[in-house]
């Protein structure tokens, strides 16, 4: 997954039968979750023994096949064993990406046969399906019904996901944007589309997205979601996201996540990179030079004066200040890997991303444990870039064993563990939320030396941050280090995600904290039954 992802390749994994095959389970649905094209192939019993509860024998087509993975193959018929493959590959690849099984039993493994170097299977449903987007291309009727919308708007804003980058559009999303002055602000699988450096870019919306970002949706009057899909993280409360918008556009290659959670005016399902470039050359040809230059001056206003800041006063390391220091060295061009928490959402609103595929985190699924092994994918994918895994304590756990695989291939992976001594978001909620009532996110009872881990593991740099004053000359020694490189950080455990959009509310619900400025104060205090 951290492969494909970093390289927008198929990624490949083998496994063996029984627990090997089911051990791949979160990591498909994960990949399907955040449209991820890997092909996964896994050891099966002999033909002769499926279905009789053989040694490690597991029903996996049944297992992927519901819902787990776009696709699933089991190889009876070792004479369409090259075609499967290859189709599969296929599969992950077209239309919309994602994770394809293809369970290989024993006997098949062990036949002989000639390699034929072509041949597909018979999908003619799927082809015709994908054939038809393709053909799909975006027309002058539709450019046309589309610059009505724009040029009747004031404040038109681009809110990107993870299908910007997914379809490799990035560089025309942001030729589209820079043409016709249009803001953008991403998911959190959006990072990376849009420079963040950039003039036009407002960084992450969402539940725990830029202040500004919220607000510039909240006051935004033309909508236009570019491979988005309206997710409840972003759109919490369908019916009041974007209330101040006449017009909503929506640009999917997947035709299913049209109106699904929220109703738009106009949409077009077809190949992202073509079309944006479709519409560049229509708003030349026929002159379209919106001036937004009244907006654009808002966004700056909002951006200084709801912009993120912490407690800078603390004499306990603050994450942000962690991070704000790492982004002086790897300035926006460092392949960023996280697991699932705090640490997640803090990279996220904190790091500088100047190009796509740099951003790397489990998003729809939220799979701890994710941020070491898809930097290890990434060092592969991206080799002369700095990769970092941003981690934390509980999620690092997770897979904590792939330290080993580090050293053993000697990829020079920085790996930084934020330790709060316990799961900080879900402690971050029951502050929150259950009235303090803490259960089972308190870790400081453990034992866990890290850096004990590291070096025994053979990292030849691991060692230990707790104090304030030297973080700066520590964070330079670690990055600069020729080498896989390990960092404990013990931060403040306090230390809470800010803005937070909470459960069943909207944008202008939005807690900001004590260090972001707030133009509303929450009015409601949802109850634990919307938590999830």
């Amino acid at each position: 997954s951290g492969y494909a992802r970093a390289s927008g390749k198929v990624g490949v994994v083998m496994v063996t039968s029984g627990p090997g095959a089911t051990n791949t389970v979160t990591p498909v649905r994960d990949c399907m979750a955040d449209s991820v094209p890997i092909v996964v192939i896994c050891g099966q019993v002999p033909t002769e023994a499926i279905g009789t509860d053989a040694f490690q024998e597991a029903p996996i087509s049944a297992i992927m096949g519901s819902a787990v993975a776009k696709h699933v193959f089991l190889v009876t018929d070792p004479h369409k064993l090259e075609a499967t493959v290859r189709t599969a590959f296929e599969i992950a690849r077209t239309g919309r990406p994602g994770p394809v099984v293809v369970d290989v039993p024993k006997d098949v493994q062990n036949w002989v046969g000639e390699f034929e170097g072509k041949g597909l299977l018979p999908i003619a449903g799927y082809r015709t399906r994908i054939s038809a987007i393709e053909a799909n291309s975006l027309d002058a009727e539709a450019a046309k019904s589309f610059f009505a919308m724009l040029t009747q708007s004031a404040r038109p804003l681009i809110y990107a996901g993870g299908g910007v980058i997914n379809s490799n559009a990035s560089d025309n999303l942001r030729r589209f944007a820079q043409r016709f002055g249009i803001p953008i602000t991403t998911t959190l699988m959006g990072i990376g589309a849009q420079d963040t450096t950039a003039d036009l870019s407002l960084r992450m919306l969402g539940m725990h997205g830029a202040a500004f970002a919220n607000y510039a949706v909240e006051d935004c009057d033309f909508l236009i979601a570019i491979g988005a899909r309206f997710d409840d993280r972003v759109a919490g409360v369908p019916d009041k996201f974007a209330p101040n918008a006449r017009h909503v556009a929506h640009f999917d290659i997947d035709p299913s996540e049209i109106d699904k959670v929220k109703h738009v005016d106009w949409h077009h399902v077809g190949i992202l990179d073509r079309d944006l470039n479709a519409l560049i050359e229509y708003g030349d040809q026929h002159d379209i030079r919106p001036d937004l230059s009244t907006w654009h001056a808002e966004l700056e206003t909002l951006k200084a004066e709801y912009g993120h800041d912490h407690d800078r006063d603390s004499d306990l390391i603050q994450p942000e200040y962690l991070i704000e220091e790492i982004n002086k060295l790897t300035r926006g061009e460092a392949v960023i890997s996280t697991g699932v928490g705090q640490h997640q959402m803090w990279a996220a609103q904190g790091f500088d991303f100047k190009h796509p595929r740099l951003w790397l985190t489990s998003g729809s699924m939220g799979t701890m444990g994710f941020g070491l092994p898809a930097a290890i994918g990434a060092q592969f994918a991206q080799p002369d870039r700095v990769v970092i895994d941003f981690d934390g304590d509980a999620s690092i756990r997770m897979n904590i064993g792939e330290m080993e695989t580090v050293t053993t291939y000697r990829l020079p992976i920085k790996v930084i563990v934020l330790n709060n001594y316990g799961d900080g978001m879900v402690r971050q909620w029951q502050k929150l939320y259950y009235k303090a009532r803490f259960s089972a996110t308190d870790k400081s009872l453990h034992k866990k030396d890290f850096v004990k881990a590291a070096q025994a593991d053979g990292f030849g740099y691991a060692t230990l941050l707790d104090k304030k004053a030297d973080v700066p000359k520590v964070i330079k020694a670690f990055i600069e280090y020729d080498g896989p490189a390990f960092l404990e950080v013990k931060i403040d455990m306090d230390a809470m995600v800010f803005p937070m959009v909470g459960p069943g509310q909207a944008y202008d619900q939005m807690i900001t904290g004590d260090f972001i400025k707030n133009r509303a104060e929450q009015t409601d205090d949802p109850g634990p039954d919307s938590m999830f």
